[in-house]
This record gives C-alpha cells, structure tokens and sequence, in this order.
C-alpha cells in the first residue's frame, strides 16, 4: 500500500548514525545519502529521514511508530542492541508478543529524536 515513508529529523548526522546501526542487523542500508537526506532500504529507499526545521514533536503517547520488518529473531535482538548502542532508548526489550500473534517476535526503540520505532519477525522459532 505505501510506497514511502519521511521523517523529519534536527540532526542528520546523528541519525545517520542511529539508522544505519539500527537498521543493518534487518538487512538494510542506507541506498541514498545527501546533506539533507537519508534513504534506506534494500533495493530502493523506501524510509526517508530529512532535516527539518520543525520535527514533529516526540509523543509517545500519540501511537505514531514505524515497523521494519527482519527476517530472523536474532535479527531483532541484533536490531535493539544496535539502536541502544547508538543513542537509542528502550521502548521493549526483544521477545514473544502473543497478545499480538503466537510468533509475534519484536522489540521496540525510541529513536534520538523521539521516533518510535519497532523491528518484527513472524516466522516461528
């Protein structure tokens, strides 16, 4: 259904930094880079992070996160040591959500501008 998604960011340097360590565990990298833009994906950018002058303001109550999907549960837990490592905030540590589905496996970062994001593997152990 979506093509895309932008974030605007304060600091593209420091989500940079952020996104690709968070993101290469799942198998993504950073496809396009400019002074004001980040794009990453596999193939093709499909998450886009831009400087911006008025981010929207973090809200962890607004239920605004993004999901990346990864290909194993390792991944996941490769993904949350990532973001922790490089400035995130733990939002959920990785493990099983049933409530959600019986192989739900996710964790869950806050990223350093207040983004909420999640990575998610659903196939079983």
């Amino acid at each position: 259904m979506l093509d895309h998604v932008s974030i605007g960011v304060r600091d593209i340097a420091a989500a940079r930094r952020f996104y690709d360590a968070a993101l290469y565990p799942l198998g993504y990298s950073c496809l396009s880079a400019g002074a004001d833009s980040l794009g990453y994906g596999t193939g093709e950018p499909v998450f886009w992070v831009n400087r911006a002058l008025r981010p929207v303001p973090a809200d962890l109550d607004s239920g605004l996160h993004f999901c990346f999907q990864a290909p194993t549960r390792a991944s996941v837990d490769g993904f949350h040591a990532a973001a922790m490592s490089a400035g995130g905030r733990d939002n959920g540590k990785p493990g099983l959500r049933p409530d959600y589905d019986a192989a739900y496996y996710a964790a869950f970062a806050i990223d350093p501008d207040g983004y909420r994001i999640e990575a998610v593997c659903l196939a079983p152990a």
